[in-house]
């Protein structure tokens, strides 16, 4: 009798733990799309406020102006949204503008990922990679996400349409310049997002 409720209790315990693990699988998922909302809304936050701050320059002395905006408050805005949340919240690019802004290996991975994707006919604003993964022993969640070339952002951005004082702008500020020849829609660089989860 005492054998049996040995065996039954230990099969309990076994089941316990294996339908544990099953349970375990949706709760990752789940966390995973948790974060990617999350991620999404700082990106927002982000991206709006530089927008409204570039407008505002534009209207203010024009794109010579919003490059001394961009300049200073993109790094600003991204340091405050990155202390407010937890978060590593950054900019990057395969043709850089700031070698501040230099991916990490993960970043720049799903930079080539998303230029393979794009040439492939996926629309620059569909490109997002969102994992949970390892890194020095420990779990965090990475979020890159493409930033489309939008209509206003030709100004700084574009081919021929770039005005020679805006060339001689970027040229002061940014001597090693690779971010212009973008056309509306294209990739020009990515969101790139980080939280660590232990």
């Amino acid at each position: 009798m005492r054998t049996t409720l040995a065996t039954g209790a230990l099969l309990a315990f076994v089941l316990a733990g294996w339908t544990a693990g099953f349970a375990a699988v949706p709760a990752m998922a789940d966390d995973k799309q948790a974060l990617m909302a999350e991620g999404k809304t700082l990106i927002r936050d982000f991206g709006g406020a530089l927008k409204a701050e570039l407008q505002a320059a534009l209207q203010e002395g024009g794109p010579v102006k919003a490059i001394e905006i961009c300049q200073l408050r993109a790094p600003a805005i991204a340091r405050g949204i990155s202390e407010d949340s937890g978060w590593r919240v950054a900019r990057s690019s395969h043709r850089l503008r700031n070698p501040n802004n230099t991916p990490d290996a993960y970043t720049a991975a799903a930079i080539e990922e998303f230029l393979t994707r794009q040439a492939a006919g996926e629309a620059a604003a569909d490109l997002v990679k969102a994992e949970i993964v390892t890194e020095q022993g420990s779990r965090v969640f990475r979020m890159v996400k493409a930033i489309p070339t939008g209509a206003l952002c030709l100004n700084c951005h574009g081919g021929s349409e770039v005005k020679p004082e805006v060339v001689a702008a970027l040229a002061e500020r940014y001597p090693d310049d690779r971010a212009r020849g973008f056309g509306e829609g294209d990739m020009r660089g990515v969101f790139s997002l980080k939280k660590p989860l232990e």
